[in-house]
């Protein structure tokens, strides 16, 4: 029988347990990994105690979820938690349980979990793994399978079809046909979840090894026309692309291309949107051959949309969307400093790597190769450029010197110091208070003038 490797700690935790009369188990994904030789000290423990119970048993406990039975417990410096073993009732709303009731069976607790591989225990005091529902033979098969009915599973949580595509990509295996089947009959049910849910699993998703093995099980069921039909419309939209037949596919490659190189997820997710614009701005040139003109823009703007509708925060919506819109952008030897320098204020300093990222992997998606070396120029001039005035912090004048020589603060003071940083921008020499100065006051004369 498999052993699980339980740490000292968590013995000693458990036995506190058995001196009171219950027992403790580690539950799910720790167990899983450690069955697949990936580390994980994640743990998640169940027990037949009731909540209550468990708060007499130990000085520091916190209620953080006692409502479902889940209480965490301050141990010799970890925090553990721990969640009484329970059933469900019906989801009325595929979201949450109408009620949950405490039981004593360690099986009862299992059954409710959502795939085999993640429904194992291992006793806490001599690591004995316990598998009721065949998930070895589903690991050793490379299978993700519903526990019981699919339908069921996916019934009471609808983001379980997702979970569905995670595990998927994130393990490598196939989903069981019956699963795969029961997510396409219910697929439309996702969108009584949350977008903030969605929007988590996505992430998991696209921060895989192979994202697009998720991805793909998203379209075949029908979830990805629910929560991104943009995506939908990229795939009856085609181009001739390396490897690719149509504009998902070339998303795909893209996406993978992120993730082999294991980029952050900004640029992850900007792979996965980049294109996305492209239906809209189809166009045959004059020799009927297929363009996308101003599709960097518009992708941009639709990304915006998507992440907006998935709850996402500003800050991430910014990134994601700043290097999306420049994705296109091609550096030529032929630039002068100044635009260097517009270049990187148009991008941000903090997104000119991350853009750089995106536009690799979108070569590699669509010529089979990126052209990194090609960067090497670009980026010392960029690196000189950020040696000299970028920003109007940088120049060598204030709104309070302005203000002295007579220019009121107003809006017209920020179009004059705009102005001038434009100037410094081609001519850094020009960066002296005096020279700003009198630039300023004919910049002032020639505006009171019109």
């Amino acid at each position: 029988m498999r052993k699980y490797p339980v740490p000292e700690k968590i013995k000693q935790f458990a036995s506190i347990f058995k001196e009171n009369g219950y027992s403790l188990y580690i539950v799910g994904g720790a167990v899983r990994d450690h069955l697949l030789g990936i580390q994980n000290s994640d743990w998640d423990f169940c027990t037949d105690a009731l909540p209550q119970q468990v708060m007499e048993i130990f000085k520091h406990v916190i209620p953080t979820g006692i409502k479902h039975g889940t209480v965490t417990v301050l141990f010799k410096g970890d925090q553990f938690e721990v969640t009484t073993f329970r059933t469900e009732g019906a989801y009325s709303d595929m979201r949450h349980p109408d009620s949950v009731k405490f039981v004593r069976s360690l099986e009862e607790d299992l059954s409710r979990r959502d795939f085999t591989v993640n429904a194992f225990a291992a006793d806490c005091l001599d690591g004995t793994i316990i598998d009721l529902f065949n998930g070895m033979s589903d690991l050793e098969n490379k299978v993700i399978r519903a526990i019981g009915v699919p339908h069921e599973r996916f019934q009471e949580d609808a983001l379980r079809m997702m979970r569905l595509a995670r595990f998927c990509s994130r393990l490598g295996f196939d989903a069981d046909p019956a699963t795969l089947e029961a997510a396409t009959e219910l697929s439309q049910n996702i969108a009584f979840v949350s977008a903030e849910r969605i929007c988590d699993e996505l992430t998991k998703t696209l921060m895989t090894k192979k994202p697009t093995v998720g991805l793909s099980i998203l379209e075949k069921t029908g979830v990805m026309a629910v929560i991104l039909p943009e995506l939908i419309d990229c795939r009856k939209c085609e181009q001739t692309k390396v490897g690719a037949s149509d504009v998902l596919e070339h998303i795909y490659n893209a996406v993978d291309a992120t993730a082999s190189f294991n980029y952050n997820l900004v640029v992850r997710m900007a792979a996965l949107l980049h294109d996305i614009g492209k239906p809209s701005c189809l166009k045959l040139n004059a020799y009927g051959f297929m363009r996308f003109y101003g599709h960097d823009v518009k992708s941009a703007e639709m990304a915006r949309d998507v992440l907006k509708r998935l709850k996402c925060s500003n800050a991430f919506m910014d990134q994601v969307c700043i290097i999306i819109e420049n994705h296109m952008v091609k550096y030529q030897s032929n630039w002068t400093d100044g635009a260097v320098k517009r270049f990187i204020n148009r991008v941000g300093k903090e997104n000119i790597n991350n853009l750089f990222e995106l536009q690799w992997c979108d070569q590699i998606a669509s010529e089979g190769k990126s052209r990194v070396e090609a960067y090497d120029e670009f980026i010392a001039r960029i690196k000189e450029a950020e040696t000299q005035p970028l920003t109007v912090k940088d120049l060598a004048i204030t709104g309070n010197d302005l203000a002295k020589i007579g220019i009121p603060k107003s809006k017209v003071m920020g179009e004059i110091l705009n102005q001038l940083l434009d100037m410094v921008l081609d001519y850094p020499k020009m960066n002296s208070k005096e020279i700003l100065e009198n630039q300023a006051k004919a910049i002032y004369e020639a505006k009171s003038n019109n």
